[in-house]
């Protein structure tokens, strides 16, 4: 059995997918994770399945170096409008997030109601290449490959507010100092 990163309070509730060593680009994982993390699954499959027809993007946050700047980001509020389309990441991230769909419905979930909880990239290993330079020398040409692990939780429905009836008052801090206050002793 492999081990996660988080473990939920109710395991009955969840289900889990991963996947290990999968030579895709980390940087391009981390963004999807980041970016569906939180949302309904049906939403999230919704999303990726536009991004590989370049119908929605996905937002770049924290590696944005050298990405160019498109309009379709606005729609995700990315900083700076930086966005792009990762194809293959997508379509490994979306066969790992149908993956965990199907252990939810194994579990007897409802599959209309999971969110993604939990939604982790790692770095893992480079695999190391070589490429042929000028001048005799010869160059590293590794490539970024990850670790992704998604947890699904049901969402529970949310709790109605209380309705007072009786106004609540304000108690000041002298207030609250003057009732601390115990008087010791007979006053004559």
């Amino acid at each position: 059995m492999v081990r996660y990163s988080a473990e939920p309070e109710v395991p009955e509730k969840t289900s889990k997918a991963r996947g290990s060593h999968l030579r895709v680009h980390f940087k391009h994982c981390r963004e999807i994770a980041h970016y569906t993390k939180g949302m309904k699954v049906q939403k999230a499959l919704k999303h990726l399945e536009d991004v590989l027809q370049y119908k929605a993007i996905i937002p770049f946050v924290k590696f944005t170096g050298g990405i160019g700047r498109k309009g379709m980001a606005k729609q995700c509020k990315a900083p700076g409008d930086k966005g792009r389309w990762p194809v293959k990441a997508t379509a490994v991230y979306r066969d790992l997030l149908k993956n965990a769909v199907a252990n939810a419905e194994t579990k007897g979930l409802d599959t209309e109601s999971l969110v993604i909880s939990h939604a982790q990239v790692n770095r893992a290993p480079p695999g190391r290449r070589r490429t042929y330079r000028a001048h005799g020398r010869i160059g590293k040409y590794a490539s970024q490959p990850a670790h992704i692990e998604i947890i699904l939780k049901e969402a529970e429905e949310g709790v109605e507010k209380a309705t007072e009836e009786t106004p609540r008052v304000k108690i000041t801090k002298k207030m609250a100092a003057q009732k601390r206050f115990v008087k010791t002793g007979a006053s004559a």
